[in-house]
């Protein structure tokens, strides 16, 4: 479950930029995860909620915004919404010859006090 190790790894993050801007809280977080980047979304909300107890984001309202990958179909051009990698054209149920986007994973916002 690298999901918490990747939580740990917010929360530190997290401290580290409550330090440099010498804040005393977090007031909110915001966290990019794509279906496509091996990270499972549920897993990792569940993880952080459990180390963030009594830390710097113990108060700070948490964000996850989940985002979806794009394929564009080697047969038809069309282009298609990804939630796994092996998803297919709905039209031709053909693989995309491109994929872009959701392999993100990153914190996006963190707003300190």
């Amino acid at each position: 479950m690298h999901e918490f190790s990747m939580a740990l790894e917010v929360l530190a993050l997290a401290g580290r930029e409550a330090e440099r801007n010498k804040a005393k809280s977090i007031q909110e977080i915001s966290i990019e995860v794509g279906d496509l980047s091996g990270v499972d979304a549920d897993a990792f909300e569940s993880a952080l909620g459990l180390i963030v107890k009594d830390s710097i984001l113990d108060q700070a309202r948490i964000s996850l915004v989940r985002t979806a990958g794009t394929g564009t179909c080697n047969n038809c051009n069309d282009e298609f919404e990804m939630n796994h990698r092996m998803a297919t054209c709905p039209k031709c149920q053909c693989f995309p010859s491109e994929v872009k986007g959701g392999e993100e994973f990153r914190v996006v916002s963190l707003v300190v006090e």
